[in-house]
C-alpha cells in the first residue's frame, strides 16, 4: 500500500484540526481532576465561576464574558446538589455582570448553612464582589482585587446620572434624562439594600448599611480596584492565605491565544541562589 505526499499532507491537515480539540479535552480532564483533588483535600464542594474575556474574539469583535442567567442557574443547581452542612468553596474570576444573576447567587450563598469561602485569585469585580459579600470568608492574594458594586444604567453609572440631574434645573432636562435618573435612584436603592442585607448577617446593622452605601453609591469609579488590605480595612472578612492548588487550577483556564503576546516568562518557580528551601 503506497503512501504519497498528498496522503501525508491530508494527514497533517487532519491532525492539525484535531490537535486543538484534543488539547482542550486534556485540559478539561486535568481541570476536573484538580477540582476533585481540592474537594477531597478541603472536604468541600468546589464551584468555579471563571470568565476569560480580554482577548477572545469572533470575526475580529471581542466577546465579553460576564455573570449571566446561565451562570446563576448552574451555581444554584450545584448548591442544591450539595448537603446543607457541607462547606462551599467558590473560586471567582469575573468582571461582574447582571445584578439579577449575581444577586441570585449571593442570596443562595448566604443561605447555605455550611461555611462558604470565596477565593479571588485575581479579580472579582462588581457582581463578583456582590457574591463575595455573602461569604463567611474571602480569600485573596495580596494583589487580588474586588470592586465597587454601584449599578450601571446603560453605559453610565447610576450615581453619576443622578448627580448630573441634581446639578441642573428640571426645565433644562429632557424626558429621557429624567427617566434615566429615576431608574438610577431605584437601582442605587435596590443594590444598597441588597448588599446591606447580605452584610448584616456578619456585621452590626449600622456598619452593614454604611459599608453597603460606600460600595454601591459611586464613591469610586466602577473599575476601581480594592486590594486585600483595603477590603479588610473596610470590614470584610478577608484572608490572604491563598492555597497553591487554587492558583494552579487557574492555569487550567487558559486565556485564548493572542496574536501577539505582551507578557512572557519561563513558567517555573524561581528562588534566590543560596536561599534555604522550605521543608
Amino acid at each position: 500500500m503506497s503512501f504519497s505526499i498528498s496522503d501525508a499532507l491530508w494527514l497533517f491537515v487532519i491532525l492539525s484540526m484535531l490537535q486543538p480539540i484534543l488539547a482542550r479535552k486534556l485540559t478539561d480532564m486535568r481541570r476536573l481532576s484538580m477540582i476533585s483533588h481540592l474537594e477531597k483535600q478541603r472536604g468541600s464542594r468546589v464551584i468555579l465561576m471563571v470568565h476569560r474575556q480580554e482577548t477572545m474574539k469572533l470575526l475580529g469583535f471581542p466577546l465579553m464574558r460576564y455573570i449571566d442567567i446561565q451562570d446563576s442557574e448552574d451555581v444554584l443547581r450545584a448548591i442544591r446538589m450539595t448537603d446543607d452542612e457541607m462547606p462551599l468553596d467558590i473560586v471567582l474570576h469575573t468582571p461582574g455582570g447582571l445584578v439579577l444573576a449575581a444577586l441570585q447567587i449571593a442570596r443562595a450563598v448566604e443561605a447555605h448553612k455550611g461555611k462558604v469561602t470565596v477565593f479571588v485569585p485575581h479579580h472579582a469585580m462588581s457582581g463578583g464582589t456582590l457574591v463575595a459579600l455573602a461569604a463567611d470568608e474571602i480569600v485573596m492574594c495580596d494583589h487580588s482585587v474586588l470592586g465597587p458594586i454601584d449599578p450601571q444604567i446603560g453605559q453610565f453609572p447610576a450615581a453619576s446620572i443622578v448627580k448630573a440631574v441634581e446639578a441642573k434645573p428640571v426645565a433644562d432636562l429632557d424626558d429621557e434624562t429624567l427617566i434615566l435618573a429615576d431608574v438610577g435612584r431605584k437601582a442605587l436603592a435596590q443594590v444598597t439594600a441588597a448588599a446591606a442585607e447580605l452584610l448584616a448577617v456578619r456585621l452590626p446593622r449600622e456598619e452593614a448599611q454604611a459599608l453597603a452605601e460606600k460600595l454601591a453609591s459611586g464613591t469610586w469609579t466602577h473599575d476601581y480596584p480594592i486590594p486585600a488590605a483595603e477590603a479588610k480595612a473596610l470590614g470584610l472578612p478577608v484572608s490572604t492565605d491563598m492555597p497553591d492548588e487554587v492558583m494552579t487550577l487557574m492555569t487550567l483556564y487558559p486565556q485564548p491565544v493572542r496574536q501577539s503576546g505582551g507578557v512572557e516568562y519561563l513558567p517555573i518557580p524561581r528562588e534566590r541562589p543560596g536561599k534555604a528551601r522550605k521543608v
